[in-house]
């Protein structure tokens, strides 16, 4: 088999590169106060999915961290034993929540579904910004250069998907023990960042997730594509280097694998070997800290596309929530 990347042993071994923040724990815990202490003034605004009379469709909106009001697809069953499960689903990078229908077979099956779209990016979630420094190239180094920890922009990207879960669990229809998460790419990093933040979520598929492990990325010359705008970061604001360990601690805040220890849903990680975007490695360095129960998917010759057969595996890990 080609390798890419480390040999599966030595994988599922890997304990990451990018530094920890000393205080993380702290940091966290004090980002976690400032979510439970908002009034996330919750709205529902019907929407309406012809020819499917068994789903009742809303735009869900909610005031998150910062004052972004932020914007989700939500769908429930109109008959179906009640409280019954829910599904959040996260989308890439840059992207959006798609299609409405593209949720309906959960639907159709007694689950409620929540798919977020996240700040600034392809979707009507506002991004309200008020950062010093750089917001040109990317979401990663969005507040970089603010004094502040607490403005880089993916800590409030991943309190929205905690938030939402909140929300959601608290839906007369759901059953708070009985959510879900999946999303490939930055929506695999904000499911694992969702299990964590939110650790009544009972099950997690996290398909291959985006910002894990940083500095691997980096050091595999792999700054391009999704972690272009690493590249450009150094360039402009650092090009010597001269702060490389502050800056990549730094980004230590935002990075899944330090989260993942937290995580206590089942974790079913999908994964192809040859994913030259978000290398498998990064992705085992989260994988490998999550001492739930969990196991991994693997599709040896693809890389960050379309994997065969993952729809029927999330269809199947997700029946019995």
């Amino acid at each position: 088999m080609p390798l890419l990347d480390k040999p599966l042993p030595e994988l599922l071994q890997y304990a990451g590169r990018n530094p920890r923040p000393a205080d993380f724990d702290a940091y966290w815990a004090v980002a976690l106060a400032e979510m439970n202490a908002l009034d996330p003034q919750v709205e529902l605004v019907p929407h309406s999915i012809p020819g499917a009379p068994f789903a009742e469709a809303y735009h869900l909106y909610f005031t998150g961290t910062g004052g972004s009001r932020v914007h989700a697809q939500y769908l429930r069953p109109t008959q179906a034993p009640k409280p019954g499960p829910a599904i959040l689903q996260f989308h890439g990078y840059s992207g959006n929540v798609g299609e409405w229908t593209s949720k309906l077979n959960f639907v159709a099956a007694g689950f409620a579904v929540a798919a977020l779209d996240c700040r600034g990016q392809g979707g009507p979630s506002q991004d309200l910004g008020g950062v010093r420094g750089t917001t040109l190239k990317g979401h990663i180094i969005r507040g970089l250069d603010d004094p502040d920890p607490h403005k880089l922009a993916f800590r409030h990207l991943f309190l929205d998907t905690a938030l939402l879960a909140k929300i959601v669990g608290g839906f007369p229809e759901v059953d708070a023990t009985r959510l879900g998460a999946t999303g490939g790419s930055q929506g695999g990093a904000l499911t694992l960042a969702c299990a964590a933040l939110a650790p009544y979520i009972r099950k997690a598929l996290p398909v291959f997730p985006f910002l894990c492990d940083y500095q691997r990325v980096w050091e595999m010359d792999l700054a391009k594509d999704a972690y272009d705008e690493l590249k450009y970061y150094f360039r402009h604001f650092d090009p010597l280097h001269e702060r490389e360990t502050e800056i990549f601690t730094k980004l230590g805040y935002i990075d899944c694998q330090h989260l993942a220890g937290r995580i206590r849903a089942e974790t079913l990680l999908a994964v192809g070997l040859m994913d030259t975007i978000c290398p498998p490695s990064t992705q085992f360095a989260a994988y490998n800290k999550i001492t739930a129960p969990k196991s991994y998917k693997i599709w040896p010759d693809f890389g960050h596309e379309h994997l065969p057969g993952l729809p029927d595996l999330i269809w199947e890990f997700f029946a019995d929530l």
